[in-house]
């Protein structure tokens, strides 16, 4: 988003907000805002907020965590300065509700697992990104046939385990002594056990909350009926219904 739009991304640590002084926190949630504002028009991105908050409700830190949730509250709700504020969150739930009215996040969107379209693009991605190095992929060459045979084998894994399926799969080829070949990534896919599998009830439960609250982050080009199969070869009920509200912006 920042490259599409061309401004500059800054990302709100909110580990580094936290300080053992009393008063330190909410001086550098003010600085944070300061900085933000001071390099407007700009986007602020703050990973994993619900980790940020975490003391919040108990009160186990005298009020600290309130207070700074307090000032960054008030500022999103007040600021005329162009920083547009983007967060991801693992456990929405964890939010107090006056965060995710409108007027501060303009909408909520569900990131489900990816399709095969997304599947392809990620595995293209991460091949050229970390395989450089002509010698080593000689013999594969991530192509729309290869990336899209390797996607169809990967129903339900996410992202990041692809990254690690296609080191996986460098690490195999080096331990060989040769390139990397379109079965080292086979074999790291087959020998990986997706989140899909171990977390399903939890995926389950989350598109259930989203179904109505949220809207799916999925592009129309991208969304798919079936999901196939997955690691396991079980039906593609679970993998093709996504969660979320299925909004088309016109862009």
């Amino acid at each position: 988003m920042s490259a599409i739009w061309g401004l500059p991304l800054l990302n709100l640590d909110m580990g580094k907000i936290f300080g053992g002084i009393v008063g330190s926190s909410e001086e550098n949630m003010r600085k944070a805002i300061a900085t933000a504002e001071a390099v407007s028009p700009s986007i602020l991105w703050v990973d994993e907020i619900e980790k940020g908050f975490v003391g919040m409700k108990s009160g186990g830190d005298s009020g600290t965590s309130a207070r700074v949730f307090g000032t960054f509250l008030t500022w999103m709700q007040e600021k005329t300065k162009p920083v547009f504020v983007i967060a991801t969150a693992n456990d929405i739930s964890a939010l107090p509700p006056e965060l995710l009215r409108k007027g501060r996040f303009d909408e909520i969107f569900f990131v489900d697992l990816p399709t095969t379209a997304e599947r392809r693009k990620i595995f293209s991605l991460h091949i050229n990104k970390l395989i450089k190095n002509s010698s080593i992929r000689h013999e594969i060459e991530p192509t729309d046939e290869v990336c899209q045979r390797l996607a169809e084998l990967s129903a339900g894994y996410v992202g990041a385990e692809i990254e690690q399926i296609v080191i996986a799969a460098m690490y195999e080829a080096f331990y060989a002594n040769r390139g990397l070949r379109e079965e080292d990534i086979v074999k790291a896919i087959r020998e990986t056990v997706p989140l899909s599998s171990t977390q399903r009830e939890q995926i389950l439960n989350l598109r259930d909350w989203a179904k109505e609250r949220a809207v799916l982050a999925t592009a129309e080009d991208d969304r798919e009926p079936d999901g196939g199969t997955d690691a396991a070869g079980s039906s593609g009920s679970f993998l093709g219904a996504q969660g979320g509200r299925i909004v088309d912006f016109d862009l």
